[in-house]
């Protein structure tokens, strides 16, 4: 590229273009020459060429570690992005077994809720049934005793007209006996 630059540089001469000697001081063009074959060596004593190609290769070198930190940047952005789907995936299969633990759970108590309200409806009709029972006893008891009261007064209004007093006397002292001799 260099060479290329200084052979371009000497083959664009504009010897041809001006009037008289070109190799003479009073030919402008030959002065502009020389001026510019001076300003190209001063260049390139100075090494400005190498400066500007250690600039040029810095800057190369800054390029490509840039794009070696963009590549490890992607890369670790992969590996974020992979953990992140990993860590989705593994909230997923929590939250599925959250719900089936939940619904188990959920079931169980259910079960558990209609074993409950079937002691509860067994317990409430035994109840039911002992104050049927109780009741009937006690309206057994009540007709029999209404039975009893009226069989007292109807053997009363018999004996009345049917026995004397002495009679009565006796069947009354008799029932008295019979009584405690039952209840001894």
């Amino acid at each position: 590229m260099k060479r290329l630059a200084a052979l371009l540089a000497l083959t664009a001469s504009p010897a041809l273009a001006a009037d008289g000697p070109f190799f003479s001081l009073g030919n402008t063009d030959f002065i502009v020459t020389i001026s510019f074959l001076v300003f190209v060596g001063i260049l390139v004593y100075y090494r400005v060429p190498q400066l500007i190609g250690g600039l040029l290769d810095k800057r190369a070198a800054g390029i490509r570690d840039d794009l070696a930190e963009a590549r490890r940047l992607r890369e670790e952005a992969q590996e974020i992005y992979a953990s992140y789907e990993r860590r989705q995936r593994e909230v997923g299969t929590l939250a599925d077994e959250i719900v089936a633990n939940a619904r188990r759970e959920a079931n169980a108590q259910a079960e558990k809720a209609k074993q409950e309200l079937k002691q509860s409806i067994e317990r409430r009709l035994k109840a039911a049934e002992d104050q049927i029972a109780s009741a009937e006893s006690d309206a057994v008891r009540a007709v029999r005793d209404r039975a009893i009261q009226t069989a007292v007064a109807a053997a009363a209004g018999i004996l009345q007209q049917q026995a004397s007093p002495a009679d009565r006397s006796a069947a009354i002292d008799k029932a008295i006996d019979e009584v405690a001799h039952r209840l001894n």
